[in-house]
């Protein structure tokens, strides 16, 4: 008999291990332990979903981000920290191969403390540039808070996303909320498909250095201004792990999270900051944006015999895809984003058909699209493939191998059921008939004899 007391220690395992497809085990590497204190309460938020904070400094001899080649950590969220390098255990080759190894990452920079070189080296792997200086200061002087920063103009007051890009999912859309950016640093991007820039700077911001350009800025020092500057970045490897890059330590700090704020010209709000740092966690940490295939489904239209491994050309097939997106602590039916499409290729070395699946059913915790349609007049191995890769989303590449062979000897249709035949076969029985009356008439019809008389035979 089974132990209530176990009964209940497997649901909290159960529990635990939904918190995120990825697992929930966070490395946060700070400068000093003390420094927690101030982000308790997006440490918190952190804690409350499920994940187990560990907390090192650089300096700690004990970091380990893998052992006996698994990971010891399954997310990183580093703070600022006032070391130039991140210890022998957080090299550049370390951190990309976690990153590799499917580990995820959160960059908190600061333009008061420069970034450690070792990060500066993976983000530039991901064509992430950040200043010479490894720090700058990104100030606007219209879109400032004018409660804290009315001289100085280094606390950016921006709206949040207030619609998705076309085509791209809305997990970071917060219309009517507004966001701080309390000394922020920007960064550059290269032209990687990996990269999605979150939040950008508005037109009117520029980067620059306190301490060395306070007088004014060398064109040929100048990093860059407007929305050239990412503020917020997210980046998704080809393995579907994830970094986010924030420009602005600060806002995660509880002295800002919930902090009201004024832009130029407004009332007084309170910053959406907590709700964004709860959005950007939750994808970095694979809690959202997820996407799981549950089956793939392929038959002859009007067959009951699931999945055959052999075809033949212009069969008539049906093809069914079952998908789920991982929404904080549960599956649910994924829904394709507007003015975007989920499609199949039916791919031999290039594809031969390319069609948009439609939806035809969905559950509780599932969408299952599907389309008919007709091989191609092409034997060979084919492949069911589905690529979808989009912004935001883990990527889905799955593929189902089959044979597609010839028509069989005693598959081809009958000459009499070929319209263009009927002719034809006209001709010939019309030529048999007619050597058949003509036989019939040459046997039948007796010649005449003398006289006039038919002749019998003789006598």
């Amino acid at each position: 008999m089974r132990s209530p007391l176990g009964f209940v220690v497997c649901l909290l395992v159960a529990a635990v291990a939904a918190v995120s497809t990825a697992g929930g085990r966070v490395l946060v590497v700070l400068d000093d332990l003390a420094d927690r204190n101030g982000y308790s309460m997006m440490l918190g938020d952190l804690e409350a979903r499920g994940f187990d904070l560990s907390y090192e400094t650089p300096r700690s001899e004990s970091v380990r981000l893998s052992r006996l080649g698994e990971r010891t950590y399954d997310h990183i969220l580093f703070l600022p920290v006032k070391v130039k390098g991140l210890g022998p255990n957080m090299t550049p080759k370390m951190l990309i191969e976690f990153v590799k190894a499917g580990g995820n990452m959160v960059v908190a920079l600061a333009s008061t403390t420069p970034a450690p070189s070792s990060l500066v080296s993976v983000l530039a792997e991901f064509e992430v540039t950040l200043p010479v200086e490894r720090t700058g200061l990104v100030v606007d002087h219209f879109n400032y808070d004018t409660l804290s920063a009315a001289q100085k103009h280094d606390v950016l007051v921006l709206d949040a996303p207030s619609k998705a890009p076309v085509g791209l999912t809305d997990l970071f859309v917060m219309p009517g909320t507004v966001l701080a950016f309390p000394r922020t640093s920007g960064h550059l991007l290269g032209q990687s498909p990996l990269l999605t820039p979150l939040v950008r700077a508005p037109f009117t911001a520029y980067s620059y250095n306190p301490k060395e350009q306070a007088e004014g800025i060398d064109p040929d020092d100048f990093f860059g201004a407007g929305q050239q500057l990412s503020l917020v970045t997210a980046i998704q490897a080809r393995n579907s792990a994830r970094i986010v890059v924030v420009g602005s330590a600060e806002m995660l700090q509880d002295k800002w999270i919930e902090a009201k704020v004024a832009h130029v010209d407004r009332t007084p709000v309170k910053s959406g900051n907590r709700e964004f740092a709860k959005r950007l966690t939750g994808w970095a940490f694979q809690e959202i944006g997820v996407l799981r295939v549950n089956s793939i489904e392929h038959h002859l239209k009007g067959s009951k015999e699931m999945n055959p491994g052999i075809y033949r050309i212009k069969n008539d097939v049906s093809f069914t895809i079952s998908m789920s997106e991982y929404s904080w602590d549960k599956w649910v039916p994924f829904k394709v984003p507007d003015n975007d499409d989920l499609q199949m290729e039916f791919t031999m070395l290039s594809p031969f058909v390319r069609l948009n699946l439609r939806k035809k059913k969905t559950t509780k915790t599932a969408t299952i699209f599907g389309r008919d349609f007709q091989l191609p007049d092409q034997h060979g191995i084919f492949n069911f493939r589905v690529n979808y890769k989009r912004e935001l989303l883990t990527y889905v590449d799955e593929k189902r191998t089959v044979s597609v062979r010839h028509i069989a000897h005693d598959e081809w249709p009958r000459s009499y059921d070929i319209s263009a035949a009927w002719p034809w076969l006209s001709g010939i029985w019309t030529t048999v008939v007619g050597w058949l009356m003509f036989i019939a008439l040459w046997l039948f019809s007796m010649p005449m004899g003398r006289g006039g008389s038919r002749r019998h035979g003789r006598g």
